[in-house]
């Protein structure tokens, strides 16, 4: 991550907004560009910023947090959204990360934690907060035994895997970025960024998170 994270703080608090902003504001390598009040505004927002981060609450008047990731992405294609909600729903959690955020944290992150996160997601990681990644898990495994015929045990979804992608599929879940796994690995990080797609295509995943969690499902972190 180099030069200054340009940041859109989207919640509907004006408050927190402020709060954020200032805690941020003690980071040299972060800036906060800029900030919206609702769904609507952030996405006129995002088109005129073209910020590097989105820190997007869920539950906002009229349309939701996620409900505007979509439009938030096509207003700000190169820009990765990070939810910050109070939300501890997995439904929430699990439609988020569907619609392409890079992260799903709750307001009651530390500080710390919360630059140590955007600072992972920059780098091209990922983040759930720890509260949350027991339900996410908990839902790939309610999906895999409805889905499996009665009275057999539910296939593993990482059986199609090769075992070079398994290798790729256990860094993504201890949270390491494709430059850390091609220094891991001895790969080019081109190389790792085919990798990660291929894992992702024939999981039926689309993000990493998803990738991480259900990694983490099947003991492979």
């Amino acid at each position: 991550m180099s030069g200054h994270v340009r940041i859109l703080v989207v919640d509907d608090h004006t408050l927190f907004r402020r709060g954020l902003t200032a805690l941020l504001a003690r980071d040299p390598t972060l800036q906060v560009v800029g900030d919206a009040a609702d769904a609507g505004e952030a996405q006129r927002r995002a088109h005129d910023l073209q910020p590097d981060l989105i820190l997007l609450d869920n539950h906002m008047p009229g349309v939701d947090g996620v409900d505007a990731l979509p439009a938030l992405l096509q207003a700000a294609p190169a820009a990765r959204v990070l939810m910050l909600t109070v939300s501890e729903d997995g439904a929430d959690l699990a439609r988020a990360l569907r619609a392409g955020a890079s992260g799903y944290l709750l307001k009651t992150v530390e500080g710390d934690a919360l630059v140590a996160a955007i600072r992972r997601v920059m780098q091209g990681g990922n983040v759930v907060a720890e509260e949350m990644t027991g339900k996410l898990v908990s839902a790939y495994r309610d999906v895999a035994s409805a889905t499996a015929p009665a009275g057999v045990p539910p296939a593993s979804p990482i059986d199609p895997l090769s075992p070079r992608e398994r290798e790729i599929l256990r860094a993504i879940a201890r949270g390491s970025s494709n430059k850390e796994i091609a220094r891991e690995l001895g790969i080019a990080e081109t190389t790792v960024k085919i990798h990660v797609q291929h894992v992702l295509r024939k999981l039926g995943l689309s993000s990493r998170v998803q990738a991480a969690v259900l990694a983490t499902a099947q003991g492979l972190d």
